[in-house]
């Protein structure tokens, strides 16, 4: 089985949303399917390795979906990041340039400990913005960063570029 090729047929692209002139990347068509969606789950866990992952951070909402399923295969836990005001306890935060604006995400004080080897995991890598609001938060926290998966890398924004030397592992790059 040939897993990009999957990945790729079961991406949609939906023009003009959520504004005009973006071409939004829609994941549901892979996570309706079995084979697809399990494929992407174990691609992450066999390119890392079990036993090298402390704590898997899914960067919200889609990559809640993929990092769940993940922490549970590594024997990890699972540490949501989510925007401004959605955690309910003591955060970190950090805030990051869009392409239309700004965002800023945030992760519980108390969700990683000093050391924990962290793998953060989210759906797609755009211009990097999140992710690398993502990567500071864990190292504000005191854990490590011990990589970026995601299933999709959209090269032509150019992301990786802004993430410095962590190491990006992307299932399908377009």
């Amino acid at each position: 089985m040939d897993l990009g090729k999957l990945i790729q047929e079961r991406i949609r692209d939906v023009d003009d949303y959520p504004k005009p002139g973006v071409v939004f990347k829609d994941i549901t068509p892979l996570l309706a399917d079995h084979v697809a969606f399990a494929g992407v789950v174990d691609a992450i866990v066999n390119h890392h390795g079990r036993g090298t992952i402390d704590k898997i951070v899914g960067i919200e909402a889609r990559g809640f979906i993929v990092a769940a399923p993940v922490a549970y295969h590594f024997g990890a836990g699972f540490v949501p990041v989510r925007k401004k005001g959605k955690l309910p306890s003591r955060t970190h935060e950090e805030t990051y340039d869009l392409e239309y604006g700004t965002e800023t995400i945030e992760i519980h004080r108390d969700a990683l400990e000093p050391g924990d080897r962290v793998l953060i995991v989210d759906d797609v890598l755009a211009t990097g913005g999140t992710a690398r609001a993502a990567s500071e938060l864990v190292r504000r926290s005191g854990a490590e960063v011990v990589g970026l998966s995601v299933l999709l890398e959209l090269s032509f924004l150019h992301g990786r570029g802004k993430l410095g030397n962590l190491d990006v592992h992307s299932l399908v790059t377009v």
